[in-house]
Parts: structure tokens; sequence; C-alpha cells
């Protein structure tokens, strides 16, 4: 590598960091009082299959990791390309902010966007201390919906995006033969 920067820097980590572009998601609760509280994450991701779960990662300053943890279950809805206003709303620190975001519940009564990409009911199982964050582990307990065609709100360098528009992929024997084997896991092949 000809140029690096300080490590220590975290202004300069920070813009190295924006250029891996996130999905935006809304992670959502409820305090004692019934109030609904969260944020915009762009720290989530998958972590298994079996067992179903995710993580996310939560700044250690947030008014709502400590609901989150006392309450041990939350929601994320997956913010569909439209969003922009939504993720701007819950990315604020205005106490009112859901008062402006349509929100529906799941089975377990959990509050969750109204109409996302994709939603997740779920427990904590597990917290972990990552430096000026805090990652969550946590277990899938219900998700939905079923069919979505809509495509995700993306945040890269600082800013808001969208995927461009693609043609469907070409099939070809070499795909066809990766989606053949993805079926199988480690235990069939011995």
């Amino acid at each position: 590598m000809d140029t690096t920067i300080d490590a220590g820097d975290a202004v300069a980590l920070r813009g190295l960091l924006g250029r891996f572009c996130t999905g935006v998601t809304v992670v959502a609760t409820e305090n004692t009082a019934g109030d609904v509280v969260g944020f915009a994450c762009q720290s989530f991701s998958a972590l298994s299959l079996d067992p179903p779960m995710i993580l996310i990662s939560v700044m250690r300053t947030s008014n709502t990791l400590p609901v989150l943890l006392e309450r041990e279950e939350f929601t994320v809805s997956v913010l569909g390309e439209d969003a922009h206003e939504i993720s701007a709303t819950v990315g604020s620190r205005a106490a009112d902010k859901f008062a402006r975001v349509p929100l529906t519940r799941t089975g377990s009564g959990l509050p969750a966007l109204r109409d996302p990409l994709a939603w997740f009911d779920c427990s904590v199982a597990r917290v972990v201390e990552g430096g000026d964050h805090i990652v969550v582990l946590a277990d899938v307990r219900e998700a939905g919906p079923t069919e979505c065609d809509a495509r995700p709100l993306l945040y890269y360098n600082g800013g808001y995006g969208g995927l461009a528009r693609t043609e469907p992929a070409t099939v070809t024997p070499e795909r066809e033969l990766l989606t053949a084997m993805s079926a199988y896991t480690t235990d069939d092949w011995f």
C-alpha cells in the first residue's frame, strides 16, 4: 500500500469506513411508559441462519441503548429507497421522532415500520463490548414480509443512494453449478 492513514485518527478512519456501502435500517423498541424509541442503524448484519440470528452495533451514547438492554427485545426494519425522510427523522435526537413515522406491530406487539423491505422481531441473546459501541447479538423470533420487489436505501460516503437498475443475471453453467452447490452444507460433503 502506498498511502496510509493514522488508524488513531477518528476523522480519517471514519472517512475510509464511509466508503463501504451499507443498507439503512430502523431499530425500534418501547420504554416502560410505552413510548417508541429507536434509531437509524447502518451497522446491521445477518449472523446465523441456524439458529436465525442478526447483530446490530449501537453507540454507547445512544439514548435507546439502556431501553433496548432493559427490554431485551427490539425490531429491525430495512428501509426502501424512498425512505430518506424516515431515516433522517429516526436518526435525529428529537424526543417525538416516531410520532411522524408510520408504524405497525409485530406478532409479539413490538413496534416496526409499516411496509419496510424486511423486518425482524428479535430478542437479545448476547451483548458484547466493542470500543465506543455495544454489539447486540439477537435471536430472530419472527420476520417478513414473504415478498418484496422494492429496492433498498443505501448509505455511502456520508449520503444516501440506491442501486442502479440492472438486467437479470444470465444463467451460465458455472452459475447453475454454484447454485446447486450452495444447497448443500459441509456436513453433506463427507
